[in-house]
């Protein structure tokens, strides 16, 4: 078994056949498919199904080991080179996508500054898609919601958030100043989808107020409820940074808070086992001093990430 092999069915796995692997990889296709063929033999089982170039279940057992074993050798270059010279290499973070919206241009700009030669990959996606991808090492780090009750990440509190309405101008819940669940309860509402960690905590905490919210549009994603909300197309619960200032100026809406609900809490994540590149590391410096720097810049965003003793 070497590296050549385990490149080549990774290759296959992400790129859907044996010709765009071996585009990817900048071979010919005779030579994927030796690789990996030479590979199946040693192992003994069938890795790739040759009529669809499908990933067998036993090929996807391998495809997560090498994705680690990737990601170790990787993490290996960086630290090696960070020794003699500036930190380089690649480093992969996912961010839900409502902290994405004003986290990441402040994170792009901090490291482009402290860390040059880092080449950053952002994943904007929901925690239960990133969480995943954390576990069989396709991404360094996530900013998700907390708690994730996963056994297999260690968690870091970044920031909690208030929940907050979003109400085009001329809705009469923009006539508040202050909103509770009650009062928000008499209006139809853009809602996140049912079945999301944001909804069900929404949901939980109407009905401990006696209340049941209806839903004017459920829709698969937080921005886009928000965007909704500012386009004019009616009052969203959504949280505190799905709705910055800087997006007051490009539309007719207001932000009023809501009394009484527990704040959503966002937190970086990363795998228990294998230590994290000196690139990802260096993100991950970098999201805490963002985080601790710039999000009081942030309406309704509360910092709770400790410092290198533990100290809030």
């Amino acid at each position: 078994m070497d590296l050549r092999q385990l490149s080549a069915l990774l290759a296959v796995a992400d790129h859907g056949t044996f010709s765009a692997a071996a585009r990817a990889l900048h071979t010919v296709q005779s030579n994927v498919s030796t690789h990996v063929a030479r590979l199946e033999r040693e192992l003994g089982v069938v890795l790739v199904d040759r009529s669809n170039s499908a990933i067998t279940e036993e090929g996807r057992v391998v495809v997560e080991r090498a994705r680690r074993i990737r990601g170790e050798l990787e993490a290996l270059t960086s630290d090696i080179a960070s020794m003699h010279d500036e930190v380089s290499g690649s480093a992969r973070i996912g961010v839900i996508g409502t902290t994405a919206r004003w986290l990441v241009p402040l994170l792009v700009d901090r490291l482009s500054k402290d860390h040059p030669q880092v080449r950053l990959v952002v994943v904007d996606a929901t925690t239960s898609m990133l969480l995943p991808q954390l576990g069989r090492g396709e991404i360094d780090l996530a900013v998700v919601n907390l708690p994730t009750d996963d056994p297999d990440v260690i968690e870091e509190p970044l920031f909690d958030e208030d929940r907050v309405v979003v109400a085009p101008e001329d809705h009469p819940l923009a006539a508040h100043e202050t909103l509770t669940l009650p009062e928000v309860a008499d209006h139809e509402l853009l809602l996140a989808a049912v079945g999301t960690v944001f909804r069900a905590e929404l949901d939980a905490a109407a009905a401990a107020a006696g209340v049941t919210l209806r839903p004017k549009a459920e829709v698969d994603g937080l921005r886009l409820v928000a965007s909704l909300a500012f386009q004019g197309f009616g009052a969203a619960v959504v949280p505190a940074s799905a709705a910055p200032d800087w997006l007051l100026a490009v539309g007719r809406w207001r932000r009023i808070p809501i009394s009484g609900m527990a704040p959503r809490s966002v937190g970086l994540v990363r795998r228990r086992r294998g230590l994290p590149s000196a690139a990802a590391r260096a993100v991950h410096r970098v999201v805490r001093e963002t985080i601790r720097t710039d999000s009081s810049t942030q309406v309704g965003i509360h910092p709770t990430l400790a410092d290198a003793e533990g100290r809030p």
